[in-house]
């Protein structure tokens, strides 16, 4: 693989990286968006946020929409099956702080489907085509699609879908490679974006299963995609965002972080959930934020059980020495002083 040495454009806006943090409701809140920028992520994207909820005001979906500075663009990602609601939407949004706006049409809970929205979209490039051209209508931003393979074996509507979404204004299409129907297993089909690819003119970012920078590597290699988008693998290592970006510009690997290093990262980003939405509210999110950091710890079935209970800041500091604990049994991380716990 060539390494990339220009920067991949959004329209007018220049990523610094072509490997990009994905959105996940539940998870990637403005302290996670942040962790990943910091690391290397070329863009971040909102929790997906409802047409229906921005339209009506909810004050609770627009808390969601809470942008903080934090190096990389970042963008908004709304859902909905009526075209003319989503453009509502939209503009509705014109007013917050973002610089993209990003259309879920890859969403496979059933509580999104159900209703037509999300990977159901799918099914009707028709629609798909008319909700990017409403979106399109009613923002200044550039308008990005999120989409999957399509329904299931027999609704393999991608390059459809991705046809009909450029043609409407879309300037970037993100390709998960599975159907609906398969959720998140088996393995991707790389050649469904690369099919995509060779179909649109706007640039394609291949995502699922990239793991490790050799799955980025090998990602851009079969299909000719233009970036990778990473989810779920980066919880708890947004390292990997440094190490897939030497991959892809082909520099040299950078160091892996050392236990210290990873406690702050999660001291930090758990701190920052808790100032922002206060301790009754970030604490039992957090649980499923921190079960990600005991990824390779000795003793993580019994640590992650600490992650469960956690309800104020101070039981994250037990959590911490715990792990601390935990590894020096095990002779790991030899490295570690504490010195300085938490900067």
């Amino acid at each position: 693989m060539e390494p990339f040495n220009t920067p991949l454009k959004i329209r007018e806006i220049s990523l610094p990286h072509r490997a990009v943090f994905g959105p996940m409701a539940g998870f990637t809140d403005a302290p996670a968006r942040r962790l990943m920028a910091q690391h290397g992520a070329g863009f971040t994207v909102s929790e997906m946020v409802s047409s229906r909820a921005l339209v009506y005001g909810d004050h609770k979906t627009v808390s969601l929409l809470k942008a903080e500075p934090n190096g990389a663009p970042y963008g908004v990602q709304i859902f909905g099956e009526v075209p003319e609601i989503m453009g509502q939407a939209a503009a509705a949004v014109e007013q917050y702080a973002f610089d993209f706006l990003d259309i879920n049409m890859g969403c496979p809970a059933p509580k999104i489907v159900s209703g037509g929205a999300g990977s159901k979209l799918m099914l009707d490039p028709d629609r798909c085509g008319r909700i990017v051209e409403e979106v399109v209508k009613n923002t200044s931003r550039p308008v990005t699609v999120k989409m999957r393979k399509g329904w299931d074996a027999e609704h393999v509507t991608a390059v459809e879908c991705a046809k009909v979404c450029e043609q409407a204004g879309a300037v970037l299409i993100a390709v998960h490679a599975r159907t609906r129907e398969q959720m998140y297993t088996p393995g991707i089909d790389p050649s469904i974006i690369a099919a995509v690819k060779d179909a649109v003119h706007v640039p394609v970012l291949g995502n699922g299963d990239i793991r490790t920078a050799e799955d980025a590597v090998r990602m851009v290699e079969e299909t000719g995609c233009d970036g990778v988008m990473i989810a779920r693998a980066a919880l708890g290592d947004p390292w990997l965002f440094e190490r897939v970006n030497a991959a892809l510009e082909g520099l040299p690997a950078p160091k892996e972080p050392n236990l210290q290093a990873r406690m702050n990262a999660l001291r930090r980003q758990v701190e920052e959930m808790v100032e922002q939405k206060g301790e009754f509210v970030a604490m039992p999110q957090a649980r499923a934020q921190t079960m990600h950091y005991m990824k390779g710890l000795k003793g993580a079935a019994s640590l992650r059980r600490y992650c469960c209970e956690l309800s104020r800041l101070s039981d994250l500091d037990t959590l911490i020495d715990a792990v601390f604990e935990q590894q020096r049994r095990a002779a790991q991380d030899p490295d570690d002083t504490r010195e300085v716990p938490f900067p």
